[in-house]
């Protein structure tokens, strides 16, 4: 019998078309084409799969997954299979009619996502005019439909002084809980690391005003907070733990360990094209690379946090150490640990040294292949 332990959960990464072009998305500098996506039997194979695999919940994603004409075909089809349905989504280009079409077909809950409380600087965020507004609609929407709402606000040095204000703006747009994380530096956001990273200061005042918050609207929100890795002194157990509770798959088909595994050059992955999910997750060589603890180097091997935090995350490890093996440096114990707090002086230096408008350096947005940068 198998002693790989039973995933909870499945990131269904949709497509990673999107009208917004946020820089500190998470999907990867070389984002997939629409003629690259799998289709819908294929999706609906995949959740069967995950189901008989042991997998409760999934979240339907992207990009923004209403970019797909056959989002309530997918969803109906991971509820048909017994899965717990959760859209994490833009709300851009979905309407009324799309919410109350996705709950009649089983759709138990919504994630939305905003870039700010301020509406000019929310759309300059999304690289979009109008976004936030449309956002506030289509939260409406959700509720209106009886969905459940979750607000996710991803935190970064441009809007972290409105963090209460954030929470209002969740709290009008009827959300049951609302997400406060810091932003998290793979894909687009690590290329936007300088114009991104807080100040020790900001993270501080997030802390303090989510404790507040959470003070003032208990018994009506629910207030979780994600906390920065660069500014901690012990990693956090990325995924749980590679390869222990939880999946991705992209949108060509492509199973990852998480959704930044494939920036770990030398890893192969599987694809649900050509192999059953139950197979790809005990055995394929991806998640077979760093689960469980015996592929650790010291200081991890021999210390009592092992199968604690796991070494922290992997794609951390290689994005800034050049070596997914490394401990990650986010650890103080980490003889690389230099590398975190040379980040936070070289990226908070200008937001210290100048005025906020003069501080705001220049976004990579989120787009599909243009010329690399000179």
């Amino acid at each position: 019998m198998s002693t790989v332990p039973k995933p909870l959960g499945l990131l269904a990464e949709l497509t990673h078309r999107c009208p917004l072009a946020c820089p500190y998305c998470s999907n990867p500098l070389d984002l997939e084409r629409r003629s690259a996506e799998l289709d819908l039997a294929t999706w609906a194979r995949v959740f069967e799969e995950a189901a008989a695999l042991g997998v409760l919940h999934v979240h339907l994603s992207g990009g923004e997954p209403g970019a797909r004409a056959d989002l309530e075909e997918i969803t109906a089809a991971a509820a048909r299979a017994g899965l717990y349905t959760n859209l994490i989504t833009s709300g851009i280009g979905l309407d009324a009619a799309r919410f109350a079409r996705l709950a009649e077909v089983g759709l138990d809950h919504v994630q939305l996502s905003i870039q700010d409380a301020d509406e000019s600087e929310a759309d300059r965020f999304a690289g979009m005019s109008g976004a936030h507004r449309r956002k506030r609609k289509a939260a409406r929407a959700a509720v209106a439909a009886g969905l459940p709402l979750t607000i996710n606000a991803v935190i970064h040095r441009g809007n972290a002084d409105r963090v209460p204000a954030m929470v209002a703006e969740a709290v009008a747009m009827g959300a049951r809980r609302i997400e406060v994380a810091h932003a998290q530096y793979y894909g687009w956001a690590l290329a936007n690391r300088a114009a991104l990273l807080p100040t020790l200061a900001q993270v501080e005042a997030v802390r303090a005003a989510v404790e507040h918050l959470r003070a003032e609207f208990l018994g009506r929100l629910v207030i979780d907070y994600v906390a920065p890795d660069y500014f901690g002194s012990r990693p956090k157990p990325c995924m749980n733990g590679w390869g222990r509770q939880s999946l991705n798959v992209d949108p060509t088909g492509r199973a990852l360990p998480c959704h930044a595994a494939a920036t770990i050059p030398g890893l192969t992955f599987w694809s649900v094209r050509d192999r059953p999910l139950a197979e790809i997750w005990e055995r394929s060589p991806a998640f077979e690379a760093f689960r469980g603890t015996g592929w650790m180097r010291e200081p991890c091997a021999s210390c009592p946090r092992a199968s604690v935090d796991f070494g922290g995350c992997r794609c951390q490890a290689f994005a800034l150490t050049g070596d997914a093996r490394n401990t990650d440096p986010v650890c103080a114990l980490s003889p690389l640990h230099g590398v975190v707090a040379e980040a936070r002086t070289e990226a908070a230096a200008p937001a210290e040294a100048a005025a906020p408008a003069e501080a705001a350096a220049p976004f990579r947005y989120r787009r599909h292949r243009q010329a690399a940068p000179a």
